[in-house]
């Protein structure tokens, strides 16, 4: 299943209410008694951490300052952003584009501190200073860039159905009518699904993996979300779980991070680029998010950031 949308995909963008919380509520612990995703591919992953590097930005001269960079995280998204409770290790394709922007910067894995951050809160988080970046399924949209800036897109989700493996009757959106859809409270996937044209009968939860737990129980009959994070849970739940139909939101991940910060917006765009060109976010994405049993694609180009 390929992730990225066509150019009719996009269009679709203009006329969806970018207003709400795109790509979930609140994060709730990684996992919840479910296997986590397979990340030995990451291990073999490294990038070059530059010595001296030189930006002119109060955010990054904090971070040099404190010896360490503060980038906020998803936990309980299997290929994307996933903590191992054991471990308590972050993995998944954010995770690695998260690395290659650090070691840029000049920091080291060892000198990145995770923080685990609610979909809610990241503006928040990003306009406080409790993160230096934010790194997280995180799609740009009109109204955040209101209160914080954005390097990107460096990719392009959009919104999907998981349903069980047996599942025939619900093949897209406009298939299900007065069936139960669980989605995350403040999404824009959910926001959609409720719109009248649909009919479904929404359930909100605050937790990515309850909505899960829900549909493997038969409480619900699907769960919608960006495709994304949808087929990390089925590749989690293989055999048991599967994603159908097309993308019906455009939801492009940008990197989150304080207003009117010039410079470092700058420093991430062109650490993302510079990435792309040498091979490492393809290797990337093969390493996490291919698992999940997506095509990979081109990086889309980056916007304006103004």
């Amino acid at each position: 299943m390929k992730l990225r949308k066509s150019a009719a995909t996009a269009a679709v963008v203009a006329a969806l209410a970018l207003t709400a919380t795109a790509c979930g509520g609140k994060e709730g612990s990684a996992g919840d008694k479910q296997k986590g995703p397979d990340t030995s591919g990451t291990k073999a992953l490294s990038y070059d951490v530059k010595k001296d590097a030189k930006v002119d930005s109060p955010v990054f001269e904090a971070a040099k300052k404190r010896g360490k960079i503060v980038i906020g995280a998803k936990a309980d998204q299997p290929f994307l952003g996933f903590q191992d409770q054991s471990t308590k290790e972050y993995s998944g394709f954010d995770i690695e584009i998260a690395k290659m922007i650090a070691a840029d910067l000049g920091f080291s894995p060892k000198q990145i501190e995770w923080k685990t951050v609610d979909s809610g809160a990241r503006e928040t988080a990003v306009s406080k200073g409790d993160v230096d970046l934010m790194i997280g399924t995180y799609t740009m949209n009109d109204e955040r860039k209101k209160q914080i800036d954005f390097a990107g897109p460096y990719f392009h989700a959009g919104a999907s159905l998981l349903v069980r493996k047996d599942e025939k009757d619900i093949k897209g959106p406009e298939t299900v009518r007065d069936k139960k859809v669980c989605s995350i409270v403040g999404s824009t996937p959910l926001q959609n699904i409720k719109k009248p044209k649909y009919g479904a009968k929404v359930s909100e939860l605050s937790k990515y993996s309850e909505c899960v737990a829900q549909l493997l129980n038969n409480q619900v009959d699907a769960v919608t979300t960006d495709d994304a994070i949808l087929m990390g849970y089925a590749a989690q739940n293989e055999g048991k779980l599967k994603v159908v139909g097309e993308p019906f939101s455009d939801e492009p991940y940008g990197v989150g991070m304080k207003k009117g910060d010039a410079g470092l917006q700058k420093a991430v765009a062109d650490a993302i680029k510079a990435h792309q060109d040498n091979g490492d976010y393809k290797k990337a994405y093969e390493a996490t998010l291919g698992k999940s049993g997506s095509d990979y694609q081109d990086p889309p180009a980056f916007t304006d950031p103004k």
